[in-house]
């Protein structure tokens, strides 16, 4: 499989983009392949050679590439402009549909991405509050903003310290960490910083080192800590929304935050961010509030006409009943497959999310750290050279696509087969 292309093209792209790529996680060792085309399950680089795909834009092309009732939508769009700088019916449209999928949300606002998304949704949540702390997860990834940039410690509790150089200790002092699937390090925490607490953010299903899933009624006793203790309750669903079910992981497991923040899926593979909630925290928001937020390619045409399209598929082909069938299948032949091999691997997942990980199944940051992350990276590089795209590292969700078959899952399967040899 040749990458005499990429390679260069890699060669001009480091003397011009930082590591050569426009986000960290696409910086491949020793050098990234360059994609010119992507089509239903596969992906084709610039050499021609074709990968089943697994990464999918990771999480957003849950139809799969180059869904020809998405592209429609996007082609009819353009035709009428692409942005305005203005309001439009679209918005208000994928707005009603939104609201009306997620009892969390009475009321949202439109952005450009999940890191504006959870941003905005934390200083919603100070505004409202008159509060200053809130808590995430060790190792939940709520985008590239200052206050969650936050190295995990190794206690059951942590104070937050900048990830990142160029960030102030004094933008992280008041952000804080437990560990997921921890409620009782989640309860002491909330009680002894209740009167300085505004919220606390949590990815439902741990997608950026996972899939790491809540074990037993986690969810609703953080639900109900939270609410005794008069703390917001932000679901961070940029991944889950759209991907467990119509309703995203509240649904799922029927836990109602106060706020939520999508983004991913449901911009039918257009740059978007929602955050909504109750009424009368986004009412906060300018200019209805004092909360400032503001952007201007927020609510973007091309990006809400993608967003209906996707939706109006996801319910009318009944999608989740059929793909997180094949998730669990996908998952069960797997793990068939590891036991078979006398392999102390284990699979994880959910719905449409699976994950082989090197070691025990982890229920939390601390533990996912345990694998071996060396040994994956160099089974990705094997499974890359058998056709197979999965996500680099050991800390991100493979996904399924409806458009991916069952050749494509039979074929895969025979590539794990081969490559975890």
């Amino acid at each position: 499989m040749g990458l005499e292309k990429s390679e260069k093209i890699y060669e001009r792209a480091k003397t011009l983009l930082p590591g050569g790529v426009s986000s960290p996680v696409r910086a491949i060792k020793p050098y990234p392949f360059y994609t010119a085309s992507a089509n239903g399950s596969k992906i084709t680089d610039v050499d021609g050679n074709e990968y089943i795909d697994y990464c999918l834009a990771y999480g957003p092309k849950i139809l799969g590439h180059a869904h020809p009732r998405i592209k429609a939508a996007i082609v009819e769009q353009l035709e009428k402009g692409w942005l305005y700088g203005t309001p439009t019916e679209l918005e208000v449209n994928l707005a009603e549909k939104i609201a009306g999928l997620y009892p969390s949300i009475d009321m949202l606002r439109f952005v450009s991405t999940g890191t504006e998304a959870t941003m905005s949704a934390i200083r919603a949540a100070r505004g409202f509050t008159g509060k200053n702390k809130f808590i995430k997860i060790e190792g939940g990834f709520h985008g590239a903003h200052d206050a969650v940039l936050v190295k995990a410690g190794s206690g059951a509790t942590t104070l937050g310290k900048p990830d990142s150089m160029g960030i102030p200790g004094d933008f992280t002092k008041y952000t804080l960490q437990v560990p997921f699937n921890d409620i009782e390090a989640m309860t002491s925490l909330i009680e002894s910083n209740r009167d300085e607490l505004a919220a606390v953010i949590i990815e439902p299903v741990m997608g950026n080192i996972g899939p790491i899933l809540p074990e037993g009624d986690y969810l609703k006793e953080v639900r109900k800590v939270t609410q005794e203790n008069d703390v917001l309750l932000i679901f961070d669903e940029v991944i889950t929304g759209f991907r467990l079910a119509m309703g995203g992981a509240q649904e799922y497991y029927g836990v109602t935050p106060d706020m939520t923040t999508l983004g991913k899926i449901v911009g039918g593979g257009m740059p978007i961010g929602v955050f909504g909630g109750r009424r009368e925290i986004i009412e906060m928001i300018a200019p209805s509030g004092g909360v400032y937020q503001a952007g201007t390619f927020s609510g973007n045409p091309a990006s809400a006409a993608a967003g209906i399209a996707v939706l109006e598929v996801l319910e009318k082909e009944n999608v989740h009943r059929i793909l997180n069938a094949k998730g669990d299948e996908l998952r069960a032949r797997l793990s068939d497959l590891v036991s078979d091999m006398g392999l102390d691997y284990n699979v994880c997942g959910i719905a449409s999310m699976f994950k082989i990980f090197f070691g025990d199944a982890p229920s939390n940051y601390q533990e996912v750290l345990k694998c071996d992350k060396e040994g994956y990276f160099e089974f990705f590089h094997r499974m890359l050279k058998s056709g197979v795209f999965l996500p680099p590292s050991q800390f991100e969700t493979n996904f399924l696509s409806f458009a991916h078959t069952d050749l494509d899952i039979d074929r895969t399967l025979e590539a794990y087969e081969a490559n975890l040899k």
